[in-house]
């Protein structure tokens, strides 16, 4: 059973409003992009509604926010912070697939970004685990959603050629 503190709500919180604000940043490129240049895009048969993209991204950045106070809450430490600034990495990359794919509206950046995202997402999961179990494990949907969100984007940039 795991004891809790008060002391960890604030911290909570803060993980899960950094992960939020990561996505905030995102949508500022998107929202505009999604009813027009989005909306004409050819896309494969396999892409998700509109509607499907605004809940599921807010539960993935709930998960990653949950995820880094697990880690976080274990004390900063060589391990922890190392594990900490990759994660700031996925995030950053995270924002960033929105201002190349949607901002800039140019799909083979995005698909370009999205694979470091990736490879950042499982790197943070590698080091999550080796902290804490479950921190690793809430980023698995996450890792999950990335990988048909980079197969819809190489669709859409083969697709739009």
């Amino acid at each position: 059973m795991v004891k809790h503190n008060s002391k960890d709500i604030p911290k909570l919180l803060a993980s899960i409003s950094v992960c939020l604000l990561a996505g905030a940043v995102g949508s500022i490129f998107t929202v505009s992009s999604i009813p027009n240049w989005y909306a004409n895009l050819t896309k494969p048969f396999f892409a998700p509604p509109n509607w499907v993209f605004g809940p599921v991204w807010t539960s993935l950045y709930v998960l990653m926010g949950i995820s880094l106070f697990l880690v976080w809450r274990k004390g900063l430490n060589k391990k922890t912070r190392s594990a900490v600034n990759i994660f700031a990495i996925q995030l950053a990359l995270n924002a960033l697939w929105s201002l190349a794919f949607f901002g800039l509206k140019f799909p083979i950046a995005g698909f370009i970004v999205i694979i470091a995202l990736w490879a950042a997402i499982a790197a943070a999961i590698m080091k999550f685990m080796k902290i804490e179990r479950n921190a690793g494990l809430l980023l698995i949907p996450y890792i999950a959603w990335v990988s048909i969100a980079a197969a819809l984007n190489l669709s859409i940039v083969l697709l739009n050629l």
